[in-house]
């Protein structure tokens, strides 16, 4: 069963139809919305500081999600997928962005929109990426633009084929 943990007075508080995976770890000031999905290790620990997620959010596994004590919050939009070991550390993320695999995302950075952020980037504290632009290294660095359909069309659908696949994990 997952870890849902109370922290300072702070209960985590779950929308419709989500999935935690048995090892899972959801701890203080989280909200999340509807549709949902926290993998295997993922960690959401909003003891000292605010998280805040969309709908049809998937944080995959061993992914790490917190913030800075008085300094930071995390956002992070609908249609989001956060890849396999990637960090998000008091960030704000837009709606329909991929975080690739053990990617980093630092405190006060902004993720606009249709982004992508590639498989093992850094992105540092305070950077400003834009709708759809495609961002890549260590640190990340602008490459292209990607196209606004092609972007909502591959991002919406990775979020949507992590919301099936977590009905293959609910018991009856």
């Amino acid at each position: 069963m997952a870890i849902i943990k109370e922290v300072r007075g702070f209960t985590p508080k779950m929308g419709e139809n989500c999935f935690l995976a048995d090892n899972a770890a959801v701890i203080g000031d989280v909200t999340m919305g509807d549709g949902c999905s926290i993998w295997y290790g993922a960690v959401l620990r909003g003891d000292v500081n605010t998280i805040t997620i969309g709908n049809r959010v998937n944080i995959q596994d061993n992914a790490v999600v917190h913030t800075l004590y008085q300094k930071s919050v995390t956002e992070i939009g609908d249609d989001v997928s956060v890849g396999h070991n990637a960090v998000i550390h008091g960030a704000k993320i837009g709606n329909m962005v991929l975080i690739g695999m053990g990617s980093i995302i630092l405190d006060h950075a902004e993720i606009a929109d249709g982004a992508i952020i590639a498989a093992g980037s850094v992105v540092k504290g305070g950077t400003k990426i834009g709708p759809n632009e495609l961002w890549a290294g260590s640190p990340a660095t602008f490459k292209k633009m990607v196209n606004p359909e092609q972007a909502k069309e591959i991002n919406v659908k990775i979020a949507k084929n992590y919301l099936m696949y977590s009905t293959w994990y609910k018991e009856d």
